[in-house]
């Protein structure tokens, strides 16, 4: 990362509880954070006024799919699928009809950025006959981005392992290739042979000591016997840690003694759940995970690709999305929605250096709103990004000819 080169102190701010911060920065990184009586500037410092805004640490996107998305093409309508397989196809085939990858991943890049988030963990697909050009085109693309966001890859058989025949050798070379993790789908439902994939996905994580992020939407007891296998085989493997399921559809469909049972089995294995809250089924319920010591973060997922239309990057978005879904309703449980984006992201995907304090990178995001509660319940869309010390920029504004702006003086109430 580039430094600063700047002595800054940012004063005026408000923390997630609404108090007043100092925050004082060199070199790119935190030299205070805390409270304003407690520091006094030096002489060489910027003094940076924020009038009373909220700050708050940089958004970290647990689950995206880079690969996929159509932002920086045209809209592309919604075409309904009645089968996961027809899904696929159709999503190969509008694909090979966008524009080019690499435009696609850095449009969308671009606006995750700008919106204040600082990390992702990116799911790309690779199978037999996809290889590794997906993986090609967004490394490229986060080695061009590498001094703004921190990307952790995970190599994704979105056709299946077994089912797929040839798969197995690619996620390998995916891994000798640089990737992060190995990803896993639906063993039963879509692969029909839910031992054989993860004793690959399994093997490969204990052959290279790479992490495993297993995309999981079977439903009910189905799913709850592949979380079994997937907490019996962590266990096993002695890989505590390196595991998530992602979206685990199934733990919202299960009843509370089930769901008690594997929720143990989960914690004891430090399996994490990920979870965007879509809108068309259970989820998994938030706060009895997290009570029984589940880790649970969060993601955008897909954002307007062939799967669905919604989504433009923003994880504060996507927090008040969590907390709408689930019911929040209290500042305690707005503030969950907020660490599942922020902090309990990093953690997962082994962000370090991140957060509100002395010595790490100085990266914040500054919003107009009381607290932390109020900005996850409100989503306010302007707001400005801080990256190593330095302003980097925020969601764009629209330009409108200057005509229509002549007349807008006493055109709202007094």
């Amino acid at each position: 990362m580039t430094p600063s080169g700047h002595h800054r102190v940012f004063v005026g701010a408000i923390d997630a509880d609404g108090n007043p911060m100092t925050l004082a920065t060199r070199d790119g990184r935190f030299t205070y954070v805390g409270a304003p009586a407690s520091y006094t500037p030096d002489a060489d410092a910027q003094i940076v006024d924020l009038q009373g805004k909220l700050v708050l640490p940089g958004f970290v996107d647990g689950h995206i799919h880079l690969d996929k998305s159509f932002v920086g093409d045209r809209w592309r309508a919604h075409r309904p699928a009645a089968t996961l397989r027809e899904r696929l196809a159709a999503e190969k085939q509008e694909i090979a009809a966008a524009a080019p990858m690499a435009r696609r991943a850095d449009a969308l890049m671009r606006q995750t950025a700008s919106f204040g988030t600082v990390a992702m963990r990116c799911h790309v697909d690779v199978d037999a006959s996809t290889g590794l050009t997906h993986l090609n085109e967004v490394m490229a693309m986060r080695e061009k981005w590498r001094e703004w966001l921190d990307i952790e890859l995970v190599a994704f058989p979105q056709a299946g392992v077994m089912s797929c025949p040839g798969t197995a050798e690619v996620l390998e070379e995916a891994v000798r290739a640089g990737v992060h993790g190995v990803g896993g789908i639906d063993p039963t439902t879509l692969d029909g042979d839910p031992h054989g994939q993860l004793n690959v996905i399994f093997g490969i994580a204990e052959r290279y000591g790479t992490k495993l992020d297993i995309h999981l939407h079977e439903p009910g007891d189905i799913g709850l016997a592949q979380l079994h296998r997937i907490a019996s085989r962590t266990q096993a493997a002695g890989l505590q840690g390196y595991v998530c399921v992602s979206h685990a559809y199934g733990l919202g469909d299960i009843g509370p003694a089930d769901l008690d049972t594997i929720a143990r089995a989960l914690a004891d294995a430090d399996i994490a759940i990920m979870t965007n809250a879509p809108g068309d089924r259970a989820f998994p319920p938030i706060l009895r995970l997290r009570e029984a010591g589940v880790r649970v973060f969060t993601g955008n997922d897909n954002i307007q690709d062939s799967w669905w239309p919604y989504g433009n990057g923003d994880m504060l978005q996507r927090a008040m999305l969590i907390g709408y879904r689930s019911g929040f309703y209290t500042d305690a449980d707005l503030r969950v929605a907020l660490e599942m984006a922020t902090t309990a992201a990093a953690s997962v995907i082994g962000k370090t250096d991140y957060g509100l304090h002395a010595g790490n990178e100085a990266s914040f995001v500054i919003l107009d709103a009381p607290n932390a509660a109020a900005a996850v319940a409100t989503a306010p869309a302007a707001r400005a990004v801080i990256r190593h010390g330095r302003y980097w920029g925020g969601p764009a504004q629209l330009t409108l000819d200057p005509a229509l702006r002549e007349d807008t003086a006493g055109s709202t109430p007094t």
